[in-house]
């Protein structure tokens, strides 16, 4: 005879599938198909690991084994009810905090105003989020995954692209990304915000963007597609930044073939990159030019060629 816990284990299956296209039935219901497991025919030769004999329940034990799977189903339902209910709640509150990110800036951003704009009280919201550094925290990591999934999108696209025009390519999507979404950025890479210190947790997901730029010099240099352009003057470098540049290539795959000029160039061009793109985008370069792409895209490339990344021939 099955025992009723191998009935439930054999039944879970059903009930997963069940739950999933919304089919959970009432208590009252014909169990009759949620016991199939346990009615194969002897005919069929089926054979499991976890059936015993092909003997059929009586009346009794399919009425437990009804009433020990309904009450299993309901409660999966009530705690997926609960997980969704309070995955809505959170992804409502983030982005709430979010918009007042925009409006108000990272200083600015207050739980208890993102709790009244969403018709919560102010004890609710802490019940999803634990604190305003939380709630950076969820903004900083989605603005940084953002950003990396636009750039890595970029050099997934232009794998027939030359070495340097991959990187410009590449530097674009950063700088499309942080046009749109200037609030983000200068969530991520402008004035830190006072008295909020950056969880570890944000360290995978902000090295994203260097890390896959970093991987363009890495392909371009296992094809031997990097090269010192001439009459580039060597830069002088302390010992001490050159045992940065050790640590740093020892913490970035890819990077041990990385000589120290090759390093400081790559340094050099990401932060120009991103320095660049504060100045636009504080307006810093209003008045200077009127064409900001143009003199990012020259700018990017001028960068990329100081790498040594090869052009298209």
């Amino acid at each position: 005879m099955v025992s009723t816990a191998t009935a439930i284990v054999m039944s879970l299956t059903w009930a997963l599938t069940e739950l999933k296209n919304g089919a959970v039935r009432s208590e009252g219901a014909d169990c009759s198909d949620m016991l199939m497991p346990l009615r194969r025919s002897d005919a069929a030769h089926e054979s499991t690991a976890l059936d015993v004999d092909h003997e059929t329940p009586n009346g009794e034990e399919e009425q437990e084994h009804c009433s020990v799977f309904y009450y299993a189903v309901r409660m999966a339902a009530h705690r997926t009810a609960r997980a969704l209910a309070r995955e809505k709640i959170t992804t409502d509150i983030v982005d709430e905090g979010r918009r007042q990110l925009a409006e108000h800036g990272a200083a600015g951003l207050s739980l208890r105003s993102v709790a009244r704009e969403l018709g919560m009280v102010s004890s609710a919201v802490y019940r999803y989020v634990a604190n305003r550094d939380d709630l950076l925290t969820r903004l900083i990591v989605e603005a940084y995954d953002s950003l990396g999934d636009s750039v890595e999108a970029s050099i997934a696209s232009s794998l027939n692209q030359s070495p340097l025009d991959r990187w410009v390519l590449a530097a674009h999507a950063v700088r499309d990304w942080a046009v749109d979404r200037p609030h983000e950025y200068f969530l991520v890479f402008g004035t830190p915000v006072p008295g909020y210190a950056a969880p570890e947790v944000t360290s995978a997901t902000g090295t994203r963007t260097p890390r896959a730029l970093s991987g363009i010099v890495t392909e371009a240099l296992s094809a031997k597609q990097v090269k010192r352009p001439r009459g580039r003057a060597s830069a002088a470098m302390s010992r001490e930044l050159t045992d940065d540049f050790a640590t740093l290539r020892t913490n970035l795959d890819g990077t041990t073939g990385f000589t120290d000029e090759l390093t400081l160039a790559i340094l050099t061009g990401w932060t120009q990159m991103f320095g660049l793109l504060s100045f636009e985008l504080s307006n810093q370069t209003n008045g200077v030019v009127e064409h900001h792409r143009d003199l990012f895209d020259s700018s990017a490339r001028l960068m990329a060629a100081q790498i040594g990344l090869a052009d298209s021939e």
